[in-house]
């Protein structure tokens, strides 16, 4: 099956991908997005990765034929995947205790801790903050990544299901699925009591196995193909989602993450993912 080489970068220069264009031996460049381009005739090389970084673009090999409109479902992570933070991180910001809160965040992104252990860890250390900390996130410090919206958009467009999971919290879930219009999300419930958080998290935990399970219980819920799903995601709290999707994008990730992934996008915004999974 042949195949062309996607380019994309939001600060991408034109030298730079005629460099890459003429590494690879293309024989045109054709724009496909705003921030995107296709080079025509392109062949693998050995040095079009470091090449690409060096032009601060992604880039991947899309099979020529393939369409949106051949999947059915999209799955993303929420905390440094659909938004900028991590938002346990800045609740514990709130109490004075973040800098513990993400030295364990991140040991459990780079896989070196079960997230299980580490999210009930993070959790106890904001027992007594008041539940308007969790507003004041909201509020003032949670923003999409760029290109979100845009994505959801084309994916609802396109008749794609859409699906919020997160081993964050109800919280901002619940309140992003109303503002993008996702038509699942799964997270973790934060326990309250007298108008604070106990320190404790109700019900079962959105792990890895969670979110995987989530992935394949809605695929087979509305009859699509393994093969015709996608996941995003930055953490290895994402892998085994990753694993049970069609094409997987790891985002901004963690090298244990970009490795096992489809594509990986550190340039380009969440719109980005829309090249990968269409040839046209």
């Amino acid at each position: 099956m042949s195949e062309f080489l996607v380019v994309q970068g939001r600060d991408i220069a034109t030298p730079a991908l005629k460099r890459i264009a003429h590494l690879t031996g293309a024989a045109g460049i054709e724009q496909i997005h705003t921030d995107a381009f296709r080079l025509l005739g392109a062949a693998r090389h050995s040095e079009l990765a470091e090449h690409c970084a060096a032009a601060q673009a992604d880039f991947g090999w899309v099979p020529a034929g393939r369409q949106l409109g051949d999947y059915g479902l999209f799955v993303t992570d929420m905390d440094s995947t659909l938004i900028t933070i991590e938002c346990i991180d800045e609740i514990a910001d709130m109490i004075g205790v973040k800098p513990q809160v993400s030295e364990i965040t991140e040991a459990a992104m780079r896989g070196e801790i079960d997230f299980a252990e580490s999210l009930t860890r993070r959790v106890s250390l904001l027992a007594g903050l008041e539940e308007s900390a969790l507003d004041r996130v909201y509020a003032e410090r949670l923003a999409l990544n760029p290109g979100a919206e845009a994505l959801m958009k084309r994916l609802q467009a396109a008749g794609l299901r859409t699906v919020l999971v997160s081993g964050g919290f109800t919280f901002f879930t619940d309140r992003l699925r109303t503002r993008l219009g996702f038509d699942h999300s799964f997270a973790n419930v934060l326990e309250t009591h007298g108008g604070r958080l106990t320190g404790r998290v109700e019900g079962p935990i959105i792990d890895a196995a969670a979110k995987r399970k989530a992935l394949e219980s809605l695929r087979d819920q509305y009859g699509i193909a393994p093969s015709a799903t996608l996941a995003a995601g930055d953490g290895a709290n994402d892998l085994e989602m990753f694993s049970a999707a069609g094409l997987s994008f790891a985002f901004r990730a963690k090298p244990v993450v970009r490795a096992q992934a489809s594509y990986a996008l550190d340039f380009a915004g969440l719109d980005g993912i829309l090249p990968f999974v269409s040839a046209n």
